[in-house]
């Protein structure tokens, strides 16, 4: 039985379903598109998540067939018609300040959340919303999803930390192509690539993805939590720093009584069970 989890708007749903709380973007008439609501719905969601033990990983999906289209084409263009919308009356240094804190509240939120974080595309993750996508540490898609960074064909540069993800992901010039060509990816493209981790072949793609996600969830979540400190720092520091930091980790963990649970368990030819202690 999956139990509701509080995000304060409909337009970002949140359950929490074997161990795994589930992030669904809710404006299916609009592709997902996103909404000022769901900033705030993520910042509530996750300091939940965070605080709940029971809880070890979170899947970010979309309602009606979509991930994300990223942000809502049509209602730009109606503020730029008739003046109107949320940062329509907005400065400059306003929509700059906007724009930073919104970025904060997902993307950043989503790639230094101390839990793994999953992105499961239903279809298409587009412009914004692929770059969210690319956030999370891991993404599995249906075999019919799109992947699409979008911003050339709207006349934009990107924003939500796509350039930084996808340069990581399959490398400048690789990263380059994707966003000045706009090519749209098949999920088994995107696979080859190493934008997606998995295809998920399955009548019921949430299901599948829900699933794929516990086997996450049932590995020892202290190790895990700090397998993603390592692997986030390791970009971005020497190879002694990196080494001085797993150290310290692994004294940290070996110390767990998930540890000695995992060696009592490989002893006595078992599968352990992990309490996140």
């Amino acid at each position: 039985m999956a139990a509701q989890l509080e995000t304060g708007t409909d337009d970002l749903l949140g359950r929490i379903e074997d161990r795994v709380a589930v992030l669904t973007f809710n404006r299916p008439d609009r592709r997902n598109a996103l909404s000022q609501e769901m900033y705030g719905g993520f910042a509530t969601a996750l300091a939940s998540i965070e605080a709940n033990d029971d809880v070890r990983v979170v899947m970010v999906t979309g309602a009606g067939g979509a991930f994300c289209a990223g942000g809502d084409v049509k209602a730009m263009n109606q503020s730029h018609v008739e003046g109107t919308g949320h940062r329509a009356t907005m400065s400059s240094d306003e929509r700059l300040d906007d724009l930073r804190l919104r970025q904060r509240e997902v993307s950043l939120a989503l790639h230094n959340f101390p839990k793994p974080v999953v992105a499961a595309l239903p279809g298409a993750a587009a412009g914004a919303g692929l770059s969210i996508a690319l956030s999370a540490d891991l993404r599995v898609a249906a075999p019919n999803a799109l992947l699409v960074t979008a911003f050339a064909t709207v006349g934009a540069s990107g924003d939500f930390g796509g350039s930084w993800f996808m340069n990581r992901l399959v490398g400048e010039a690789k990263a380059k192509e994707l966003y000045f060509r706009s090519p749209r990816l098949t999920a088994a493209e995107a696979q080859d690539l190493g934008l997606v981790n998995a295809v998920l072949d399955d009548d019921d793609f949430e299901a599948a993805a829900i699933h794929w996600c516990a086997d996450i969830a049932n590995q020892a979540p202290l190790a895990i939590t700090r397998m993603k400190e390592n692997l986030n720092r390791a970009s971005n520091v020497d190879l002694a720093t990196a080494l001085d930091a797993e150290a310290a980790n692994m004294i940290l963990t070996m110390a767990t009584a998930d540890h000695r649970e995992a060696a009592a368990a490989f002893v006595e030819k078992r599968t352990p069970i992990f309490k996140g202690e």
